[in-house]
């Protein structure tokens, strides 16, 4: 066989948008990929496309997400878009004082049963068939049943994340009772699977069958909420029947902001999608002519950093929220803070308003149909619980919580936390342009913000605003940037303070999808090159 190492990139790739008229489906797996132009082609419209999608990417990319994680959707449908927060809350049984007597340090676990939240993607899949598909659940399922059954090869960055993530479990959590079954389930005999290896998954081919048959009814009410509550129960965590029975996803309203003429929508607040939009509010105030210039990127990064002083101290649970996500959108809101941005980095703290670890993927069909849709465990393969017996990673989305009752995101029982994945979708008025994504935790609304400025301001093209060279802020004045950064930009923002540092690979800064929707009708993608990622059409 040709020897060869799948993650050996000695030279720049150089990708060009992919065009389509009927349908196109992008996510990071070319498999998913595969499985949303297949239902596609079989009669579904995009929705039926993304749940088909979203179902195999948690088989074939279990490193980021699974049948236990959270999910959000934009869906636009017949000239109006809606959103779907399919994310879990908190235990009933849950309360600050019992995890506190746990973790007497005051932080929130990032692994087992504590963290881990109602599940709800699963529950998203039925709650948008019903409403736009255009096939039934079962067939919109197929493809994912089949990977899971009859296996799937890993690919490069796929692989790469196993071994990673693989390497960590055994060094925290070999011999724990707890994560047995993540051993079991997600390794070959205790050693990570590696690129090429063809993976099978028949617990989370039976699980998907009786998600199936029952419209999740077997997830959430029947065998496999029971078998979720019997773990929970024996291990320490606090699930009761009824925390799952009860669940539904919950459609909202879109919020947005006006960008230079262009509509920026993202899902409401308990989502960080927030943070990108008051980014934005703030940057309009500006103008941009160059992207590759130290003022763009300097401006962009006090703006990112302001909007998470503010998210970060407001963002929750909307019940719980302090303020609404209208009063941190006010361009009066915005045209203030963007007064604060001076020549040299700062350390931005909150204002007052009132006074002034994930997959994405996008679809869209021949009708003028488009979803942008995200899906997520969190932390990779998330809490490291499976449920026995059923393939369920379940996702550890309660990390985010505060242990301090003062915060806002302090934990409560029944509570939904600060969440990070995010879906973004691009209108211009009652027209629209489509659906975009970056995943990867708190890059997210950083992701999102320099795609909209590099297509937007800069007239770039969804392929060329992916590839473009990325930045991610991560806490006071520290950044990194990717290895093709411009040097004189790194060495200019460090003169103006910027903590700046150069990162080794692109797996800190994201992975994003892009369709964009032409006058006529002619749809336009661009798809990730930092990862496993490619686009299906026709």
């Amino acid at each position: 066989m040709i020897q060869f190492d799948p993650n050996f990139q000695p030279y720049p790739s150089n990708r060009y948008c992919v065009t389509a008229r009927n349908g196109m489906v992008a996510s990071g797996s070319n498999l998913a990929t595969a499985a949303g132009l297949e239902v596609l082609r079989k009669g579904g419209n995009a929705v039926d496309a993304a749940v088909a999608t979203a179902a195999a990417l948690t088989v074939v990319e279990p490193t980021a997400n699974g049948l236990g994680s959270d999910s959000f959707a934009l869906v636009w449908i017949k000239d109006k878009l809606y959103g779907l927060n399919s994310s879990g809350y908190s235990p009933k049984n849950i309360t600050l004082e019992k995890v506190l007597a746990k973790y007497p340090d005051g932080k929130m676990p990032t692994h087992g049963w504590t963290p881990v939240m109602v599940p709800g993607a699963v529950k998203s899949w039925p709650t948008l068939v019903k409403r736009f598909g255009k096939l039934s659940l079962a067939e919109d399922l197929a493809p994912a049943i089949r990977y899971a059954s009859e296996g799937f090869p890993l690919s490069p960055m796929l692989s790469q994340m196993w071994e990673r993530s693989t390497q960590i479990f055994h060094k925290r959590f070999d011999g724990r009772n707890e994560f047995a079954e993540w051993f079991r389930v997600f390794t070959n005999n205790g050693e990570s699977y590696h690129f090429g290896d063809i993976v099978k998954l028949p617990d989370h081919a039976k699980t998907l069958k009786l998600i199936a048959e029952t419209d999740a009814d077997a997830f959430y009410k029947g065998e496999i909420a029971e078998q979720l509550v019997k773990q929970s129960e024996r291990d320490g965590g606090y699930f009761s029947l009824e925390d799952l029975s009860s669940y539904e996803s919950e459609w909202v309203e879109p919020i947005k902001v006006n960008y230079r003429g262009y509509d920026v929508y993202e899902i409401p607040p308990n989502g960080q999608g927030i943070v990108a939009l008051m980014a934005l509010n703030i940057l309009k105030e500006f103008d941009f002519t160059n992207n590759e210039s130290t003022d763009t990127y300097h401006k962009q990064l006090e703006a990112i950093k302001i909007a998470f002083a503010d998210a970060k101290y407001y963002v929750t649970d909307p019940k719980d929220m302090k303020v609404t996500a209208a009063q941190l959108l006010d361009p009066a809101y915005g045209a203030m803070r963007a007064k604060e941005i001076t020549d040299t980095a700062g350390m931005p703290l909150h204002s007052d308003p009132a006074k002034s670890g994930t997959v994405y993927l996008c679809t869209a069909d021949g009708e003028g149909n488009m979803v942008s849709y995200i899906q997520s465990n969190y932390m990779g393969f998330g809490s490291g619980i499976v449920v026995e017996g059923y393939g369920v990673s379940l996702q550890n989305r309660g990390a985010d919580f505060s242990l301090n009752p003062e915060d806002a995101n302090a934990l409560k029982p029944h509570k939904k936390s600060y969440h990070t994945i995010i879906p973004g979708f691009l209108a211009q008025g009652s027209k629209p342009i489509g659906p975009f994504g970056v995943m990867g935790g708190y890059m997210q609304p950083q992701g999102h913000v320099q795609v909209v400025m590099n297509m937007v301001d800069f007239h770039m093209n969804p392929q060329m605003a992916l590839d473009a060279p990325r930045w991610q802020w991560y806490e006071g004045k520290r950044v990194e940037v990717e290895p093709h950064f411009s040097n004189a930009v790194v060495q200019a923002l460090a003169r103006k303070g910027h903590q700046i540092s150069i990162a080794n690979n692109g797996l800190p800064f994201g992975r994003g999808q892009i369709i964009v929707r032409l006058d006529n009708g002619v749809l336009v993608g661009g798809c990730e090159s930092r990862t496993d990622s490619n686009i299906a059409c026709y």
